[in-house]
């Protein structure tokens, strides 16, 4: 298939390889980040790490949107859903994340709150259509790849007058993420960072240009085939030889430097920025996520089913904060794999196709 089976070329794979090999300093240790989980994951999958010589250490990112979501978010969709009987629209991986008192959104379903797994924010909206009496609540959750179609769903409902659809906004913002990630202290001493991919190819690679200017560090866009995280990581060890600090972007046939203008200006249209946002693993953030503008208040589900949010701490033998900010890898975590599993997690980051304690759990990734 076009733009993917080239990529998984395994030929390829050891010339990047042997490259990478070739290229790495003696002298150096190398420590990069894959923010996206997406690149946890394909890292995983692929076996790329037996392919990386022993200098080169890869670190999780907090890359995984359901990931950082707090529990206390979990909890108001929950709230919501049962105090004002509302049809709450999430998608899939949402369902299981665990919240407090035992709690997800699918035991809640299973308990009798009405809350339906969709694919998309357009079958939220067709639900709204077909029932016009019972407000129906799309749980928007995602960093910038997962914000436009919200924004379109907005536009259509406000159109077509659907005054009983609204929105539970928990959209974040990637370069507010990598903010978060730098200026932490528990992090670890990181010498570069492979940027996401699919965010990027909707607000660009102009965004991530101060994490060279302010911080020193280079970032490498990279897609997610095993050759572009092998190029990714080779145009990382080039820069560090080099010292030098840029944003480069492997991922070329699908990202540019301006992003998708006409998704931008929809998103600057509906959306304004939070004053602070709380997210797991990196606390209360300034300007890291989304809400509705004034105009359209009226879709906004906070202020249409008033739930109160309130922090909650996440259990206390997970350790996915400490996963979320590089401090700790998966297998750090005591309840790794052992009381914490796919079938019955404590924690996001076992629960989400982009977590990694998932991807360890699912690929042994040791």
């Amino acid at each position: 298939m076009k733009h993917i089976d080239e990529f998984r070329d395994g030929e390829l794979a050891r010339r990047l390889a042997q490259a990478i090999h070739a290229a790495v300093d003696p002298r150096r240790r190398y420590r990069f980040m894959e923010f996206c989980g997406g690149h946890t994951h394909a890292f995983s999958r692929y076996g790329l790490g037996d392919l990386l010589p022993s200098r080169i250490r890869m670190i999780h990112g907090p890359g995984c949107p359901v990931c950082v979501l707090p529990v206390g978010r979990v909890d108001q969709a929950i709230d919501m859903a049962r105090a004002h009987r509302v049809t709450l629209c999430a998608y899939g991986d949402c369902l299981r994340v665990p919240a407090s008192r035992r709690s997800s959104l699918l035991r809640a379903r299973s308990e009798g709150a009405d809350v339906r797994m969709v694919y998309s924010t357009q079958e939220a909206l067709a639900l709204a259509r077909r029932r016009p009496e019972k407000p129906v609540v799309f749980f928007a959750v995602g960093f910038e790849t997962t914000t436009p179609p919200t924004a379109v769903a907005i536009e259509q409902a406000a159109a077509e007058g659907l005054d009983n659809f609204s929105v539970l906004c928990c959209h974040v913002l990637t370069p507010a993420a990598i903010t978060g990630i730098l200026d932490t202290p528990e992090k670890p001493d990181l010498e570069g960072m492979i940027g996401p991919a699919h965010v990027s190819t909707v607000i660009g690679s102009a965004p991530y240009e101060f994490v060279p200017e302010r911080y020193g560090k280079p970032l490498v866009i990279a897609g997610f085939e095993p050759l572009d995280m092998l190029q990714a990581i080779l145009m990382l060890v080039r820069q560090v030889n080099a010292e030098r600090a840029q944003v480069e972007n492997e991922f070329t046939r699908a990202v540019c430097r301006e992003g998708n203008r006409k998704a931008q200006a929809l998103m600057e249209k509906i959306f304004t920025r939070r004053p602070s946002f709380e997210w797991r693993g990196l606390g209360s953030l300034p300007d890291s996520a989304l809400r509705l503008k004034p105009e359209y208040a009226r879709f906004d589900a906070e202020l249409r089913h008033p739930t109160p949010y309130v922090p909650v701490f996440d259990h206390k033998a997970c350790e996915c904060a400490a996963v979320l900010r590089g401090a700790k890898e998966p297998r750090d975590c005591k309840a790794f794999s052992v009381a914490c599993t796919p079938e019955n997690p404590l924690g996001a980051c076992m629960v989400s196709a982009e977590g990694a304690c998932a991807a360890h759990y699912l690929y042994r990734r040791q």
